[in-house]
């Protein structure tokens, strides 16, 4: 990344805070865009809705995937990629992540990141469902995110060129002269930065994670609600894919306040087993999660109170120990006995459409991480590329951030969309009709009277989904089970004021 040159610290003109980048999220996407900002001079904005250890990604369990290994390369990680999309992966998407992911891991571990080594002091692997190889890195095993977001945290709150604005709500994106120019946030905190703040910057990035704790069941945390796709979409930018959502195979299923925990695919690729109510095995645990998701759906529909169950008794525990500890909270001992598990809403592979270097079809306006699609996964994440896509494109959205130009002078934005409303947090029936009605299974009847909700993202995700007139990868449709290889490649984009439009990105 070319070097950049302006003053050293965030600065404050006419009531503003003045900064080159302004970072709208602190997992691991906004952590590392930030730091990266940051190396290359720029003065930086951090702003978190709540503390920076308190993001989805801290509970992340899955690791960093990459070809490291010998007998692995960027073309094979690439082809399982495009596999696992089911025919909807952007080949150009793709490409940029499985070249440079190794170099990003390496990187992280420049930046103080203890990844998990095998016993000849080399990186140890692992594999996960729809990897060909050994590709996954992982930190104290199944704490991988909890690991990198302590790390990149503590590196971002002792920088001089970053400005971290902690229980800041962001309420509307700066607008000003057809681009956007930065943001208005509220802050809950005292002092000089309580109230209303106003950041004007050259880029605003945009990691504020996905949507799935919109669903009723979920392993996401209550805030992953697609904060930054309302305000993006406000703001006049595009939306994409949001049809796409994953549903994680194996969550947690029990009556308490621990239902949707994540049981991280790292244990079945160590050899955890699904078992139904007779204790027969019934699909490949590794297959990717589309396919383990729906087939552990068929059980539970076949029969009244059946039940699927993970078979961790023949795994060293010791390697999990977030795992264990966190059954061992719900009462459950997965040394003694099976853990009932269930499918949840876990990625949502749509979000604000971007380019490969993180810029939104709004000028000025960036996203990375969960919040923005580029059409890497298409219908069906592979495993463990969520994070390496934070780190991949964070880095490429941070050097274009650099390259947008200045505000004018003096001038002052206007908050884009009005302020606060556009974000709104999703009532139980909004979260109860997007899982009956766009959950595993959809169709078009239910997905009619979703389409009438009154929360405006659930609204859009059931136009998407109509939209999409084929079952593809974690899209299935009853009414269209059939794939249509028309569609193959396209992705449905929804602007405000207008239905989804299919366009086919090269």
């Amino acid at each position: 990344m070319a070097a950049h040159t302006p003053s050293p610290q965030p600065a404050r003109a006419a009531g503003a805070l003045e900064v080159d980048v302004a970072v709208v999220g602190s997992g691991a996407a906004g952590l590392y865009t930030a730091l990266c900002a940051a190396r290359a001079g720029a003065r930086v904005a951090l702003v978190s809705r709540s503390s920076l250890a308190a993001s989805a990604s801290y509970w992340a369990q899955g690791g960093v995937s990459a070809a490291l290994a010998p007998e692995d390369s960027p073309a094979l990680h690439a082809e399982d990629t495009l596999i696992a999309g089911r025919g909807a992966s952007r080949p150009s998407a793709v490409g940029a992540l499985c070249a440079e992911s190794a170099d990003r891991v390496r990187d992280l571990e420049a930046l103080g990141v203890r990844f998990d080594a095998d016993p000849g002091g080399g990186r140890a692997l692992g594999l996960e469902g729809g990897h060909s190889r050994r590709r996954v890195a992982h930190a104290g095993g199944s704490a991988t995110g909890r690991r990198i977001t302590r790390c990149l945290s503590a590196d971002a709150a002792t920088n001089d060129r970053i400005e971290v604005l902690e229980e800041t709500t962001v309420t509307a994106l700066g607008a000003e002269e057809g681009r956007c120019a930065g943001l208005y946030a509220e802050s809950s905190g005292s002092g000089a930065r309580a109230g209303e703040i106003e950041v004007r910057a050259r880029g605003t990035v945009l990691a504020t994670g996905g949507a799935a704790a919109l669903w009723k069941r979920t392993t996401n945390p209550s805030g992953a609600i697609g904060a930054g796709l309302s305000l993006a979409l406000a703001a006049g930018a595009a939306l994409a894919d949001l049809e796409l959502v994953q549903f994680h195979p194996t969550a947690l299923r029990c009556d308490d306040g621990h239902d949707g925990f994540l049981l991280t695919e790292a244990l079945r690729g160590e050899g955890a087993r699904l078992l139904n109510e007779a204790g027969e095995r019934f699909v490949d645990e590794l297959a990717p999660r589309d396919e383990v998701a729906l087939a552990i759906e068929a059980q539970l529909r076949a029969r009244p109170a059946a039940s699927v169950v993970l078979d961790m008794r023949a795994l060293d525990a010791g390697r999990f120990p977030n795992v264990v500890s966190a059954l061992e909270r719900a009462g459950l001992d997965p040394r003694v006995a099976p853990v009932p598990v269930a499918p949840a809403a876990h990625y949502t592979m749509g979000g604000v459409a971007t380019d490969l270097h993180g810029r939104s079809t709004l000028p000025g306006l960036l996203a990375v991480g969960e919040c923005a699609c580029t059409g890497l996964h298409g219908a069906n994440r592979l495993a463990s590329n969520s994070l390496a896509e934070c780190f991949v494109f964070g880095r490429r959205a941070a050097e274009a951030a650099l390259d947008e130009p200045l505000p004018a002078p003096g001038a002052r934005s206007e908050p884009a969309g009005g302020r606060a409303a556009v974000v709104e947090p999703p009532t139980p029936a909004t979260r109860r009709a997007l899982w009956q009605h766009a959950g595993l299974e959809r169709s078009e009847e239910g997905l009619r009277a979703l389409a009438e909700d009154d929360h405006a993202l659930a609204r859009s995700i059931a136009a998407a989904a109509l939209a999409r007139a084929e079952s593809r990868g974690a899209h299935r449709r009853r009414d269209r089970p059939a794939l249509d290889p028309h569609l193959d490649g396209h992705h449905f984009v929804v602007r405000r004021g207008h239905g989804p439009a299919a366009e086919r990105w090269e």
